[in-house]
């Protein structure tokens, strides 16, 4: 979107010398298994810059470039665009320019795992503290219950399963299976784990000032 409370202008801010948005569509246009590279918006001059850097261009209808407006929703709109043209496709690939340090290879290696794994869709995520699963809720009737389950909390945390968290950079499902879902979840969803440098999502100016650190240190391969 054009829009950006959190930070104004953030999918065209520059990033170590480029539009915030070239990284993204870069690595897409590196990974192998990636056929076409589109980019969605209300925005022309995001367009415009989105052309500069290789991608294909959708103009965005106005109710799908709101604050509410679903992510599920904008790829159904460039699926649909997409066929209306006549191409079809297997899986879709949602790549979010707020994650600019997930590369080819992370794309890659994901689209690849998926292929051999014979799940449906998969989602990219990074490593979370597995304190949580001891947590409590309280219910509508004022009693508590474990967040999990009731002996997840009296546990020791060694014990515990680790836990994952969605860190927004790839997501990954059949194409059927989207249509019919409408959603990036299925019964049948893998993980791609990711390390937490490469799960960086630009959301604030400290997380731009912290990508730039990364890309422009001594050795940075990105």
């Amino acid at each position: 979107r054009g829009g950006s409370k959190g930070l104004p202008g953030k999918n065209l801010a520059d990033l170590a010398g480029k539009p915030l948005i070239a990284w993204t569509i870069e690595a897409s246009r590196n990974a192998a298994s990636i056929n076409r590279t589109l980019v969605s918006s209300d925005d022309d001059e995001i367009l415009r810059v989105a052309k500069d850097f290789g991608a294909e261009t959708l103009k965005r209808p106005e109710e799908l470039a709101t604050d509410t407006a679903s992510s599920e929703a904008v790829v159904i709109h460039a699926i649909d665009a997409l066929a209306e043209q006549g191409a079809e496709f297997d899986y879709v690939v949602l790549l979010q320019p707020t994650s600019p340090l997930r590369t080819a290879d992370n794309i890659e290696a994901a689209c690849r795992k998926l292929q051999d794994s014979g799940a449906t869709a998969l989602i990219s995520v990074t490593g979370i503290d597995n304190k949580i699963l001891k947590a409590f809720k309280v219910r509508d009737d004022g009693f508590m219950e474990g967040i999990a389950n009731n002996r997840f909390p009296f546990m020791r945390r060694q014990d515990l399963p680790e836990t994952f968290m969605s860190n927004g950079a790839i997501y990954i499902i059949r194409v059927d299976e989207f249509r019919r879902r409408k959603s990036f979840y299925t019964d049948k969803t893998i993980a791609f784990e990711m390390d937490e440098g490469s799960s960086l999502d630009i959301d604030g100016a400290e997380d731009l000032a912290r990508a730039v650190k990364i890309l422009t240190a001594p050795g940075a391969k990105i």
